[in-house]
């Protein structure tokens, strides 16, 4: 297994549509393996695989509060469906905001639906078929977009979308070529650091 650089905003495989996966076989399950890999290894509850610029319909995840299905897999080739509405009122920054590997050190709240379906393949070639609710629910619509080539920040409302659009152009990340490396760069995030001192 290999751990992989993150591409971050800007770079294309991001910002178009993933192409279909044409067989499951032994080069697809070295990626999923690769993407399990670069995801634990930058703290992430998923990835996708364009964000390790591999524009393919394929995403991993892993989450414990995941409910009746399991904590950890894969999905090949998904279809999302949604079950609840996403609701019109405006997000709460203190419980739904979201982060993204290609956006690294910065969140913004974004409403999503609080239950889906998805169905697809796992890395064997096997179908599978999930329900998902709250956050587990958010994080399958957050690497599903990632497959239509839409980060989180692309969904943001009007407010927060004016505080994206200055931190992009701060970062730079309007332009292709820029990447981090999970287990080399200092974590984005702030996973694994010392906590300051009280």
């Amino acid at each position: 297994m290999t751990i992989r650089p993150i591409t971050i905003h800007g770079e294309p495989v991001l910002h178009r549509r993933a192409a279909e996966v044409e067989a499951v076989d032994d080069t697809v399950r070295q990626l999923v393996q690769d993407m399990y890999e670069t995801m634990d290894a930058a703290h992430g509850v998923g990835l996708a695989a364009p964000q390790i610029g591999v524009g393919l319909r394929i995403f991993t995840y892993t989450y414990a509060d995941s409910g009746d299905a399991p904590s950890r897999g894969a999905f090949v080739n998904p279809t999302l469906r949604l079950i609840g509405r996403v609701s019109k009122t405006a997000p709460d920054p203190d419980e739904e905001t979201e982060g993204c590997l290609s956006v690294p050190g910065y969140g913004f709240p974004l409403k999503r639906s609080d239950h889906v379906e998805i169905t697809g393949l796992d890395e064997y070639g096997q179908l599978r078929r999930l329900e998902a609710t709250g956050w587990f629910a958010r994080i399958m619509q957050h690497e599903y977009d990632h497959l239509d080539g839409y980060l989180y920040v692309n969904r943001l409302d009007q407010k927060w979308a004016r505080r994206w659009k200055k931190a992009m152009k701060k970062e730079g990340w309007t332009q292709e070529g820029n990447t981090w490396m999970p287990g080399v760069d200092p974590d984005p995030f702030g996973h694994g650091e010392p906590e300051g001192e009280d």
